[in-house]
């Protein structure tokens, strides 16, 4: 038996064992309590992080559905509703129109007269005599469509014209309208005094112009000008033109523009007559085609659509078309009327035609009773509204264009409450080409605004969505080869010491401000790229074929003395190397301007390509934005390399392979799943990327890949544009819908990247 006596574990202790029990006496834990106390906080800490997770997705969601929501009545179907009307008294007026607070339609009369009637119970609110008859007989009238002037023609040739005002009173709290007409001095059109049985009228800051019918084939025309000499004297001159000579068959309706300009005849043999009247004592036929759906057919009437650039042409058959003027590439004062928009027909002829006052939409209305609802930038037919069998002579669109109402031929009123409000949105419109006013074809455009009330809105995504691929590609065109050049490097070849230095360096450029960032590209690297650009070029070329000279001169360094030097010690060879041929590049680009571009590269540009060079281009947002991404995608593939096993990088080298051929065929395969997260990732970044792109670059909504010029993206487009969108309105809703497409394409992208990341981490992994 040993001399030792055996000691149980418990009983052995020690001062400092000793020491912290008594402490924790003291503190009144125990091991169990401090158990149960980790264990709740670890499970309070997993109710925080699935909360907070849950948050964020929630948030997302909730981010989604507000989108969508914004967007949603862009897509809703425009409705119509009929309203009472009253009957009226005289069963044949001329024309007809209504007030902005539809309270009140007007008639001119046969009797000479213009009646304005409540749309309540029809009952008269005034009635005025139009005192320039003189005893003459009302012949025919006209109105315009949009605004509240109508010119009478009378049995002895002559206009009268007639301004309409509405002016709104609050009398106790309600609001009433006060009719009033203004009348102006009558004008002869027809020396010899012959009935006018058609006409079209407008007057412009004084200069009036008009044309008329007294005969089927009798057309003439009137211009009026008040002239003031230096002197201060001022005089009236008036000429009139007989165009009846260069017509071929009857005239069956009329078109003269707002701006004076153009003066348009539709015949019953289906021809349209252009005559330029812009200057009056020169007026000669300029063009004469065929504007009819149906060949042998008549054209039955004529109307503008706001703006009066577009002509809307209804014909006998029911076609209904609209044309615009093109300028000929031969010959740029000529400008040609070219066939833009086709709708659907009406089943008989097309008796009127009413333009919207508020966007590019116009009624028709034909000999059975039936109105539709079109818009020309869209190119659809909107709504169909039946009054029943009888004709309909007389249409007229509501000032705010949220009404219709037309009189058929037995006198019957009737009229719809319209809601469509975002007429111009189709897929089309959003995303194909559309033939605009003023342009030689079909293409696509945004230009959301202009500075008058008859702009067309343009509200293509196409180039929009262009504009954001394109700099995303220029971005990652510098930032891809850099970042993952950088970090193969710094994961595989650099030093650990000189690692933990360049990779916290390379992470802190992600703090930057993108606006910090724009600011300096947009005002300072912009302008010396222009003076520079041939050296950039130059530098894409030097900079690499540098490099690889460099390495081969280093491999020219006996192994004994190099094995000697620390890893990444290169740098420090390399470096100056580099930042000498950047030096050298930029000295020469003069040399380079002056003997391959004439001393100006953007000018020979232009001469050479017909490509202007914009200062702040895509090349500007490639270097800015590219140097914002990097940090991203280097931080990501830098971790990716250096998770690789090591157990593989060694057996690559112990197999005789060098450190480049391990890291090309063994490192870079097994990180390409985090590689491809990492571009993924930086791809989401370019594509979100906002104050860059809306700074440094010129925000011009143009599809050309060429570098040297701009673009617009998504992301910089709603920046610009949303604080001036009033609220509820199309622009509005686009640019929502703008957002929703952004949302969608780094949602979709994103979603096949961590598809194809999977993928290649099951394959990799099993090495």
């Amino acid at each position: 038996m040993s001399d030792f006596q055996q000691v149980a574990p418990q009983e052995i202790s020690s001062p400092r064992v000793n020491a912290r029990t008594s402490a924790s006496k003291k503190k009144g834990a125990s091991p169990r309590v401090n158990l149960r106390w980790k264990q709740l906080t670890d499970k309070a800490a997993g109710v925080v992080i699935t909360a907070g997770g849950i948050a964020i997705i929630a948030s997302i969601i909730l981010i989604l559905f507000v989108i969508v929501a914004e967007t949603l009545p862009l897509w809703y179907a425009p409705t119509a509703q009929p309203t009472p009307t009253p009957a009226l008294e005289n069963p044949h007026p001329l024309v007809v129109g209504v007030d902005e607070y539809q309270e009140i339609v007007y008639f001119a009369t046969a009797a000479g007269t213009i009646e304005f009637r409540s749309l309540t119970d029809g009952h008269i609110l005034q009635r005025f005599e139009i005192a320039g008859l003189n005893g003459q007989q009302v012949t025919s009238a006209y109105r315009d469509g949009i605004q509240h002037e109508v010119a009478i023609g009378t049995s002895g040739g002559l206009i009268i014209p007639l301004r309409l005002v509405f002016t709104p009173k609050f009398v106790d709290g309600k609001r009433a309208i006060t009719p009033e007409v203004r009348e102006g001095k009558p004008l002869q059109i027809d020396e010899q005094g012959r009935p006018l049985t058609s006409l079209v009228y407008s007057e412009n800051g004084g200069v009036v112009r008009a044309a008329a019918l007294v005969g089927p084939r009798t057309l003439l025309f009137f211009s009026q000008q008040e002239k003031t000499s230096p002197l201060g004297e001022s005089s009236l001159e008036q000429s009139r033109t007989d165009l009846s000579p260069q017509l071929k068959s009857d005239v069956t309706a009329l078109a003269l523009d707002q701006f004076q300009s153009n003066l348009l005849a539709g015949t019953a043999s289906g021809e349209l007559y252009h005559w330029p009247v812009d200057e009056p004592e020169k007026v000669q036929l300029r063009q004469t085609f065929s504007a009819v759906s149906t060949p042998g057919t008549g054209i039955s009437v004529l109307g503008w659509l706001i703006g009066g650039r577009s002509l809307i042409v209804g014909d006998a058959s029911g076609g209904v078309n609209v044309w615009v003027q093109v300028r000929n590439e031969e010959n740029s004062q000529d400008t040609p009327y070219r066939k833009a928009h086709q709708f659907r027909s009406h089943r008989t002829q097309v008796t009127a035609v009413a333009p919207s006052p508020r966007d590019k939409g116009f009624l028709t209305a034909d000999v059975g009773g039936t109105v539709l609802v079109h818009h020309s930038t869209s190119e659809q037919t909107l709504l169909e509204l039946s009054t029943g069998t009888n004709s309909l002579p007389l249409l007229t669109f509501a000032p705010k264009a949220n009404g219709a109402l037309t009189v058929d031929s037995h006198g019957q009123l009737f009229r719809w409450d319209l809601h469509n409000l975002h007429p111009e949105i189709t897929l089309k419109t959003l995303f194909g080409k559309v033939w605009y006013e003023g342009y030689e074809k079909p293409d696509y455009t945004w230009q959301s605004s202009s500075g008058t009330d008859d702009f067309e809105p343009k509200f293509s995504l196409t180039p929009l969505t262009y504009g954001t691929m394109k700099g995303t590609f220029y971005a990652l065109l510098l930032a891809v080869p850099l970042s993952i050049c950088a970090a193969i490097y710094t994961s595989q070849f650099m030093h650990p010491r000189i690692r933990s230095v360049v990779k916290p360096t390379v992470e802190v450029m992600a703090a930057l401000p993108s606006v910090v960032l724009g600011f300096f590209a947009g005002l300072w690297l912009a302008p010396r790229i222009e003076k520079i650009v041939p050296a950039v070029f130059l530098l894409v070329i030097a900079l690499p074929l540098v490099s690889l000279i460099a390495s081969f001169v280093w491999r020219l360094i006996p192994l004994p003395v190099r094995s000697r030097l620390r890893p990444g010690t290169e740098l420090a060879f390399l470096a100056p190397l580099l930042l000498l041929t950047m030096y050298a590049c930029v000295s020469l680009s003069g040399y380079i301007d002056t003997i391959f571009f004439n001393g100006s590269f953007p000018q020979w540009l232009y001469t050479t390509t017909g490509v202007q060079y914009d200062p702040r281009n895509s090349l500007v947002v490639g270097f800015a934005m590219g140097f914002a991404v990097i940090p991203i995608i280097y931080t990501i593939a830098e971790d990716a390399f250096s998770n690789v096993p090591q157990h593989l990088i060694s057996g690559s080298l112990a197999l005789g392979a060098t450190r480049w051929q391990t890291a090309i065929r063994v490192v870079l395969p097994t990180a390409s799943p985090g590689l491809f997260s990492a571009v993924m990732i930086g791809f989401g970044r370019a594509v979100g990327e906002t104050m860059i792109v809306l700074m440094a670059t010129g925000n011009t909504p143009v599809m050309d890949f060429s570098p040297f010029n701009g673009f617009r993206a998504l992301s910089a487009n709603i920046a610009v544009e949303i604080p001036e969108a009033p609220y509820g309105g199309t622009l509005y809703r686009v640019l929502f819908l703008a957002a929703l497409q952004l949302f969608v394409l780094t949602f979709l992208v994103n979603t096949v990247a961590e598809i194809v990341r999977q993928r290649l981490r099951e394959r990799y992994s099993k090495i």
